[in-house]
């Protein structure tokens, strides 16, 4: 990977939501309990009850599941766990170029670039819902079709309801439609006669409609009254095509996207022009990185998810931070990097080593040495150190002094970085770090090779 290249944090929207994920991050990262404390003060006040007892208790609740409960369940679910990922990442010093969020992923993304706290994030969220909820418009429903916008136009025409609309601009085989129920399986029993796949979607109301304009000045002064703080990170909004900026009235723009669509195509592929490769799902499920993965060739991004299960049942979040690989059994060049130059040494020494006189036993056969003689020296790890980085990033060793910030001058993202921190620590055979590691703490060069060479003496636990 390019050090060049940009990070996208990827905040998903309505289905993205796994309550078996959720928990087992709740089980693992203290994080994501604050975040759920934030949320949950919200619920109770605006709804009488707390939502972490509906997430954390009795069976887990899945995209489909969770509609069985009032609609501001699934909708504050979705926002908890996308400020659940983004907290932990946080926490660990995983950083991102710019954020991007899809629908209701919007509010997490501005919460998570510091526009509003996680409490008004969730108050925005709440409002959003209840709004729709006391409109009582009737049945509405979204469905994913996969056809070209242009084509999905032409079917909302043969149908005539002025009511119909698109949602979103997924890729450019998928479309996402809104409106009334029974126009909308219309266009569905259309794309069905030409064999083209359709799929309802886990939303609770038609969203992006402009069934709801009568509903954007209601919602805009519902949220009138809160906050807003500049933004600490960039963020591109596929609703307006274009970033936010401090003069934005957020609240104001959030309302408008109750019937604005979501070219979700376009941000992605825009991004990925000016650079950015890596996208980060902070969020459940994954399906917004697969998405990514059908706007732009796979050779040019990298998608990581974090709040899915593997088929194992392991968490993504912590292969991501971890920058554990699929392939358990070493390749031979892994093998050889890992053990290669101990193994010469030992032959090296085995080669040279003068016969055994008679008498007492030779050094070689009395007791081992302490363990501390066999420690690298520090100029020994910092030119390891160094060889690694050079090799992976494709610079000069000669830019890894002591003092060179990695992100800041050398534009090493975070999670690049957890990536060549995990090659070192295999390098070295040392164990996995401890929980309260914070990556944002070795920023460094310096700081990276102290830490190595502090674990290799036994004076600590490093990430792995």
């Amino acid at each position: 990977m390019n050090p060049n290249e940009k990070t996208v944090f990827i905040f998903p929207g309505q289905g993205a939501f796994d309550g078996a994920a959720l928990r087992l991050a709740h089980a693992r990262h203290p994080q994501v309990e604050l975040v759920l404390k934030e949320v949950d003060t919200v619920a109770e006040e605006l709804f009488g009850r707390r939502i972490s007892d509906l997430l954390l208790e009795g069976e887990p609740l899945d995209a489909a599941t969770i509609l069985r409960h009032p609609a501001w369940v699934s909708q504050l679910a979705i926002y908890a766990s996308d400020m659940a990922a983004f907290s932990v990442l946080d926490a660990h010093g995983v950083r991102a170029d710019v954020h991007v969020g899809h629908s209701l992923g919007e509010i997490a993304a501005l919460v998570a670039a510091g526009a509003f706290g996680v409490a008004d994030g969730a108050r925005i969220t709440a409002e959003r819902a209840r709004v729709i909820m006391d409109a009582q418009l009737g049945a509405g429903r979204m469905a994913a079709l996969a056809m070209p916008a242009d084509q999905v136009r032409k079917a909302i025409d043969l149908v005539g309801d002025e009511l119909l609309a698109v949602a979103s601009e997924n890729h450019p085989e998928q479309t996402v439609i809104s409106g009334p129920a029974r126009s909308l399986e219309r266009v569905v029993g259309i794309a069905g006669y030409i064999d083209v796949g359709a799929v309802e979607l886990n939303s609770p109301f038609p969203f992006h409609n402009p069934v709801l304009e009568p509903l954007v000045p209601v919602f805009a002064q519902r949220i009138a009254g809160l906050t807003q703080r500049p933004l600490e990170v960039p963020v591109y909004s596929p609703i307006l095509e274009r970033h936010y900026t401090d003069s934005d009235v957020l609240t104001e723009c959030l309302s408008r996207h109750f019937v604005l669509p979501v070219k979700f195509a376009g941000a992605v592929r825009k991004l990925n022009a000016e650079g950015c490769s890596v996208f980060v799902e902070s969020g459940a499920l994954g399906a917004l990185g697969k998405l990514v993965l059908r706007n732009v060739p796979r050779s040019e991004a990298t998608v990581r998810s974090s709040l899915t299960l593997d088929d194992q049942g392991e968490l993504s979040l912590d292969a991501l931070l971890t920058g554990l690989e699929s392939d358990t059994v070493p390749s031979i060049e892994e093998f050889w990097e890992a053990h290669g130059s101990r193994l010469v040494e030992l032959v090296r020494a085995e080669l040279t080593r003068e016969p055994s006189a008679p008498g007492p036993a030779p050094a070689a056969e009395q007791a081992p040495a302490p363990a501390a003689s066999a420690v690298p020296s520090y100029d020994e790890v910092a030119a390891a150190v160094r060889t690694t980085y050079a090799e992976a990033l494709e610079y000069p060793e000669e830019v890894f002094t002591e003092d060179v910030l990695l992100e800041a001058e050398l534009g090493v993202d975070s999670v690049k970085q957890v990536e060549l921190l995990a090659r070192v620590t295999r390098h070295y055979g040392l164990p996995p770090r401890e929980a309260g590691f914070r990556l944002a703490s070795y920023d460094t060069f310096g700081k990276v090779v102290a830490l190595v060479h502090s674990n290799l003496k036994g004076e600590a636990v490093l990430a792995g």
